[in-house]
């Protein structure tokens, strides 16, 4: 794979359009961990600033307006262009087709070597959908432009955040019989979003000497019933499903606004493009690239175990394009995972402020309502979980793979601790501690996660949620007191059971 190994001639500049979406954000990661020259165009650029690498450069452009792409494009090599308008209003048809004439003419006039496009697989003599007919014709305008544009199409991407990822995940966690329409049954070649971003990175080896298209997939030709199916038997879930022979887009596009993350807009599209069979023709791919795309179980059990560790680097819903958001009740919603997320402002130094975090459980405590923590405790011991009993190895200091009483440490580093729950539950839990700050006034985060299993696991937390505010209420404010009382030298940081002090406490979320 390319890499960036000679130093003596310095390396081609890489334009990456798109990457404040889900794709593009990853291949950003992908590129710079490479060491590839990157600069990212971006319609607001403070907002990707903070994303990037310090090697990464990121200017002002929008694909819409003509004149901002020639200052973007200049001394670029080769471009990557990862923009669409599926979540804008209006016409996305024509706002692509004009975007794309304008990246295609201001890319030749800057002597662009290559374009490497993403676009969509399908029959064209087929009657497609919108949305693919654009895809298509994306490719075909920037090809027009006289530049070299190897474009990649590919079926469904499978991967943790991926807007097809989501929604057959939010369908089977939440519905375990389901209503199917014909479309789940129509076939198609899912593709892993790690293989999709290896086919991006080795296209930089190809000459650039003329177009080319290449369709990609995984391994498996599948329908989307038997990805759901595959989904449901990786998370131990049983799913039932009852085909009905009528059922139009625009109604299920209603449904899933209804059920998934996706809004109706989004979804319509989406669904108008499933019901065409998307799959590899052409194998031209697998004899020109070193990449082996990996099937449909292992593309599934790739995205849940990245999920295991942290929430999805990228969402299909961080493009600035995007808009609508998921409804919410009893904490922030990100896609099927539930978040409790708290800060309190302290006075005192980051370490003070962490220090308290470090002594957390064991006999130290929870800092507030210890008593509901260790009924907690008794009701796992009762359906034979491990309750509070564990402890802690250590009083004062953690390790990674430490036990927390019902916890263990996951993940720790300076001012940063997250633990996972091991407790017996309908789902999956994090709970977070963060601190930030680098003077006298120092903030903690502090963040509870469920992603929870089917409809048990969601009416679990709900019924839980009135003793979630009190006690990760409670238990953030008392951390806040045991930090002040650090400053004052006081040794003891549990707070009785139930108290709860008056600390500055900022929004959730």
């Amino acid at each position: 794979m390319t890499t960036s190994t000679d130093t003596s001639t310095p390396m081609p500049r890489i334009l990456l359009t798109g990457a404040s979406g889900y794709i593009g954000g990853r291949l950003l990661t992908s590129l710079e961990e490479r060491g590839w020259c990157v600069r990212c165009l971006a319609r607001r650029p403070a907002e990707l600033r903070a994303k990037v690498g310090p090697s990464t450069e990121v200017v002002a452009g929008d694909v819409l307006d003509r004149s901002s792409l020639d200052a973007a494009l200049c001394d670029v090599d080769t471009a990557y262009y990862l923009i669409h308008s599926m979540g804008s209003d209006g016409s996305f048809e024509q706002a692509d087709r004009q975007a794309a004439q304008n990246f295609g003419e201001a890319a030749k006039a800057a002597g662009v070597r290559r374009i490497i496009y993403l676009g969509g697989l399908g029959d064209t003599d087929e009657a497609l959908s919108a949305h693919l007919r654009s895809r298509h014709e994306v490719g075909e305008v920037l090809r027009e432009s006289g530049v070299p544009v190897l474009e990649f199409r590919a079926s469904i991407i499978i991967g943790s955040g991926s807007l097809s990822f989501e929604m057959i995940r939010a369908l089977v966690e939440r519905l375990p019989i389901m209503i199917t329409p014909k479309w789940v049954q129509v076939p198609a070649q899912p593709i892993a979003i790690d293989d999709v971003l290896e086919y991006l990175v080795a296209a930089l080896d190809l000459p650039a000497s003329e177009s080319h298209v290449y369709e990609i997939g995984g391994a498996d030709v599948v329908s989307y019933a038997d990805i759901m199916r595959a989904y449901a038997t990786q998370r131990g879930m049983r799913l039932r499903m009852i085909a009905v022979p009528v059922l139009t887009p625009y109604v299920s596009s209603l449904w899933l606004g209804l059920i998934t993350p996706l809004y109706a807009r989004i979804g319509r599209k989406l669904i108008e493009s499933i019901v065409h069979s998307t799959v590899v023709r052409d194998t031209a791919a697998l004899e020109t690239f070193p990449v082996r795309p990996m099937g449909i179980e292992e593309a599934i059990r790739s995205a849940i175990r990245t999920e295991e560790h942290a929430f999805a680097v990228t969402r299909w819903s961080d493009a600035l394009s995007s808009s609508g958001a998921s409804p919410t009740w009893g904490g922030v919603q990100f896609g099927p995972r539930l978040v409790d997320s708290r800060t309190v402002r302290v006075e005192t130094t980051p370490a003070a402020a962490f220090a308290p975090i470090l002594r957390i459980g064991g006999k130290t405590g929870w800092y507030a309502w210890n008593g509901l923590w260790r009924l907690r405790g008794y009701l796992d011991l009762l359906v034979g979980g491990i309750g509070m009993r564990r402890g802690r190895r250590s009083a004062t200091s953690l390790t990674i793979g430490d036990t927390v009483d019902f916890w263990r440490v996951e993940r720790l580093e300076e001012n940063l601790l997250r633990l996972v729950a091991e407790m017996k539950l309908p789902g999956r839990a994090w709970l977070e501690f963060e601190v930030t700050g680098d003077g006298p006034s120092t903030i903690i985060r502090q963040t509870a996660t469920f992603d929870p299993v089917g409809l048990l696991g969601r009416a679990y937390w709900y019924a839980l949620f009135p003793l979630h505010h009190l006690v990760f209420g409670g238990m953030l404010r008392g951390i806040a007191d045991a930090a002040l009382r650090e400053v004052a030298g006081a040794g003891e940081a549990s707070a009785p059971d139930g108290e709860v002090r008056s600390v500055r406490e900022g929004p959730r979320g």
